[in-house]
């Protein structure tokens, strides 16, 4: 059993986006799956990236953040992985497996693209706890990590219509799937109770397979947000990933609004010439996340099931970051209400 210290409450930092690929798996010597059988280092907790890897100051480093107060609190060994393009769901599992194989525990696929792989390896390592974001896999070892995305879209969406001066609003979704599909719903309804149906909202997809590279292409991003503001949209909302970027870029080119995921952007280094034009984020705790099933692990007691993170939980919520939100007329007590009414349930979220 490795050190042991107290149990602390999952905080929020919200997100969607979509999984993919992880990186290098296993060697070809590696291949032959041993289950639990044989000797093997007593490791902490190892991450498989999603699409766009780290570096997307979106998804993947919400994760990381939650891959690094793990190793600052526990004192031991990490590891976190990257996806390879085009990689099948066998290349996921021998990396999976790879890690479960070293003695990492808990091993995290970061995105629903680990769901078939992580179902095979989990069966093979019953001693490993295993845990995926966006995903349910069912294991008497699994931890299905999953957030209310909608709810933090629907918050967005309350955003940009007390922002909206041209009451058009934006939405680009990276893959056009049903966890994206969350974030769209959310930030629809958010826009249109809020405006009382004033507020037109222009959406778009960038691709239909996260293979396209919906998630992971900035550029795609970019010309989709580009083609929002010339049909007047002056507040951009994307839930698409590494693509995100773009979708910010070009609103700050056009001095327009964007809306961040999962992360809060406004904070993000690699964001900063673009800050002043990001007017708030959908967080999505992902890291705390990655956290608490870390915690929950070194204290012996590991999660296994449906691990739900929502507004009651602060496991999804609205970044405060960017003080221009404080000037905006209405938004704050806006946002405060609606926050208060889903968790009260007054307001129903859709997901569709």
């Amino acid at each position: 059993m490795r050190r042991i210290s107290k149990l602390t409450r999952v905080a929020v930092g919200v997100a969607s986006l979509a999984l993919a690929a992880t990186a290098c798996g296993g060697t070809s010597s590696e291949s032959s799956d041993s289950g639990d059988s044989g000797a093997k280092e007593d490791l902490g907790l190892a991450i498989a990236y999603d699409i766009g890897g780290k570096g997307d100051q979106s998804f993947n480093d919400a994760a990381y953040s939650g891959l690094e107060k793990a190793q600052k609190e526990f004192g031991y060994k990490t590891d976190d992985v990257e996806p390879n393009e085009g990689e099948t769901d066998a290349d996921k599992e021998q990396r999976l497996a790879s890690l479960a194989r070293q003695g990492y525990n808990p091993v995290i696929g970061i995105g629903f693209a680990y769901g078939p792989a992580m179902k095979n390896v989990a069966a093979k390592y019953p001693k490993t706890t295993f845990g995926i974001v966006d995903s349910v896999v069912e294991g008497d070892n699994v931890a299905s990590l999953v957030f209310a995305e909608e709810q933090a879209s629907y918050l967005a969406g309350v955003a940009a219509a007390k922002a909206t001066k041209t009451n058009t609003v934006g939405f680009v979704g990276g893959v056009d799937i049903p966890l994206i599909h969350k974030f769209e719903a959310g930030y629809k309804q958010g826009v249109q109770e809020t405006s009382g149906g004033k507020v037109k909202v222009i959406s778009q997809y960038l691709t239909q397979t996260a293979e396209e590279g919906g998630f992971s292409s900035p550029d795609k991003g970019k010309a989709a947000a580009e083609g929002q503001i010339e049909k007047k949209a002056d507040v951009v909302y994307q839930a698409a990933g590494l693509s995100g970027q773009g979708v910010i870029e070009a609103a700050a080119k056009a001095k327009v609004w964007a809306i961040g995921v999962d992360s809060d952007q406004y904070e993000q280094a690699a964001l900063a010439s673009y800050k002043n034009y990001i007017l708030t984020s959908a967080l999505k705790d992902v890291g705390g996340a990655v956290y608490a099933l870390a915690k929950s692990v070194e204290d012996d007691k590991p999660l296994t099931g449906v691990q739900t993170f929502d507004l009651k939980v602060n496991g999804v919520g609205l970044a405060e970051s960017n003080p221009e939100m404080a000037k905006i007329a209405g938004l704050s007590d806006a946002v405060a209400k609606a926050k208060a009414g889903i968790i009260d349930g007054t307001i129903k979220v859709k997901t569709e």
